[in-house]
């Protein structure tokens, strides 16, 4: 076992967001793809048969089955067509938010399936079925493959691109979205 997957396999925080006063939605997003990161690798230890405690197994439920759909839609309805309308054509942006858009549509589909492995084996420790391994793993490296694109390619190119209302209008979207409204209504008053 190499130090990077003993790494990814005890490395994980369980944190779920931390709204505060989500200044920049870009770092929220960022932080969920922290948290998305951390799911893959709880879903490592699940293969490896290591233990993942009941929390964990709870907050990856949480995450698949809740936080997961919230975040794919920030991306969708909000920060891809800012991108699109912002960038320059010789960027290309089209082309990698076509191939993301596709790869959430997978992802939201395949993570329920693994949300129900994760239910099924909630309460034991037992190990997962050859298939149902196959299964984690195969979703755990896809979202790892597709967090690497979005990190390394739309965050910093929306970060040089989005307007300061860009951000406004994606912080509004995302707060309703999680129905937090009201923080930005307090935060006003």
């Amino acid at each position: 076992m190499t130090r990077y997957t003993k790494r990814m396999l005890s490395n994980t925080r369980g944190e779920t967001a931390n709204f505060g006063p989500l200044e920049n939605p870009l770092d929220f997003i960022a932080e969920d793809h922290m948290r998305e990161r951390e799911v893959c690798a709880l879903i490592d230890r699940l293969v490896a048969a290591l233990p993942v405690e009941r929390a964990e197994r709870q907050m990856m439920l949480v995450f698949l089955k809740k936080q997961l759909p919230q975040h794919l839609d920030d991306e969708e309805i909000d920060l891809f067509p800012l991108m699109l309308e912002r960038c320059e054509p010789e960027e290309e942006i089209n082309n990698v938010i076509d191939k993301l858009q596709s790869d959430h549509g997978h992802a939201l589909s395949d993570a329920s399936d693994i949300a129900a492995l994760i239910e099924a084996n909630l309460t034991d420790s037992k190990v997962f079925s050859d298939s149902a391994c196959v299964q984690l793993t195969k979703f755990a490296n896809h979202a790892r493959r597709h967090l690497i694109l979005e990190n390394a390619i739309i965050l910093p190119i929306a970060r040089t691109r989005l307007t300061k209302h860009d951000l406004e209008i994606m912080r509004s979207h995302m707060l309703e979205r999680r129905g937090l409204d009201r923080l930005q209504e307090n935060e006003t008053c």
